[in-house]
């Protein structure tokens, strides 16, 4: 007779269901959003003074005419620039030597140029510029040239600086008798480090006294500007910055030209966040260069672009007579032979919200040429697929 002891030990011991501690779930959840956190790509947060620049604070451009001499025979050609010879005569009358009116100097050795540079903010009195020089006659070379005292004059017609000094010119040219030229960039333009010496500053926006100034952003946009404005107000105080549009931002600023130089520095050190910038596909029709935005995307689409090609080949056909014939002529007759081909491309889908990345491996996949991109991604903006600004230039 079995005992219920004996039950009990042939009885096979049941498992209980192991449960997760609700504390451990939550611990594992937050670990998974933290990793994902790390993951996503941070915005990156940029500094004012990459963004936007003082309003007033600016170079400015300045130009001058001026001669060129000591060349080795690479002068302009005096009686084909006739304005070299006229400048070279007012320059030696101004030095006490006359030339007579009826004589005309058949130089080599001298070129008439025209020069310009850029002044930049704040440049002072006594302090020295870079220039260029380029010829405006028919110079075939400017090196080893040097360019006499020449002013250089802004837009209001008055004199900022002075140039002068030995040209460094990058390009190289050789010519023989029978007209062949070797030319290696561009020998008719030099520069010449330093050499110009600034002979009056031009006031600036700083000196105005005003109690406000501005920031203009590089890129026109409305979220950049908005977060600009609360970085400003957080660092300085609610009220003493606010926009006027998408490009311009204005701060009020100490009176005292010591303390705004302090306050401008510390306002374009300031960080923050630009917002992202439009979707844009740029277009450079001449040399097929093709740049696509990251915020690009395509909506569905079908395409298929194949390649047409024609070739024309001209032959000359010669007709000759007998050896004894009489009267016979030579004729030659022109003969052109013409062949059309045409490649097949099989033809590929962009499905919605198609993104930069499977744009670029769809087109390259059917071995399309920046020429067929070109026509691929005008025929995706007129068809309303293509969302973004297209831009040819």
């Amino acid at each position: 007779m079995d005992t219920p002891n004996a039950e009990r030990s042939n009885a096979a011991p049941s498992k209980k269901p192991r449960r997760i501690d609700t504390y451990t779930l939550l611990g594992l959840l937050a670990w998974i959003g933290l990793v994902l956190i790390c993951l996503a790509p941070a915005a990156r947060a940029e500094r004012i003074k990459d963004l936007a620049q003082v309003g007033g604070v600016r170079s400015n451009p300045l130009v001058g005419y001026g001669l060129v001499v000591g060349l080795d025979g690479t002068g302009d050609r005096t009686s084909q620039a006739p304005f070299t010879v006229q400048s070279l005569k007012n320059m030696l009358g101004e030095l006490g030597v006359n030339v007579p009116a009826n004589v005309n100097p058949q130089l080599k050795n001298v070129a008439a140029v025209a020069i310009h540079a850029d002044l930049p903010a704040f440049a002072k009195p006594g302090q020295p510029i870079d220039i260029t020089v380029s010829s405006i006659g028919n110079a075939t070379s400017l090196r080893g040239g040097s360019l006499l005292m020449a002013p250089l004059r802004g837009a209001d017609g008055e004199v900022y600086a002075i140039a002068q000094g030995n040209l460094v010119v990058g390009g190289f040219g050789a010519q023989g008798k029978d007209g062949s030229r070797v030319s290696v960039n561009v020998p008719s333009v030099g520069r010449i480090p330093n050499g110009a010496t600034v002979e009056r500053a031009i006031p600036n926006a700083l000196d105005s006294g005003e109690g406000t100034i501005t920031l203009n952003l590089h890129r026109a946009d409305f979220t950049t500007v908005s977060r600009m404005v609360a970085a400003l107000e957080q660092n300085f105080g609610a009220g003493n910055a606010y926009a006027l549009d998408a490009v311009t931002v204005a701060v009020r600023a100490p009176a005292d030209i010591s303390r705004r130089v302090n306050f401008l520095a510390q306002i374009e050190n300031l960080e923050l966040t630009p917002g992202s910038a439009p979707a844009k596909v740029i277009v450079n029709a001449r040399t097929g260069t093709v740049v696509i935005g990251a915020q690009v995307q395509v909506m569905p689409a079908a395409v298929t672009h194949g390649s047409l090609t024609v070739t024309i080949t001209e032959s000359a056909n010669v007709s000759q007579p007998n050896e004894f014939s009489r009267g016979g002529t030579t004729v030659v007759t022109p003969q052109s032979s013409v062949s059309v081909s045409q490649e097949g491309n099989r033809m590929f889908k962009f499905e919605g919200g198609t993104s930069l990345d499977e744009i670029v491996r769809a087109v390259n996949e059917v071995g399309a040429a920046p020429g067929d991109l070109i026509a691929i991604l005008e025929a995706l903006k007129q068809a309303g697929a293509l969302r973004a600004e297209l831009e040819v230039i």
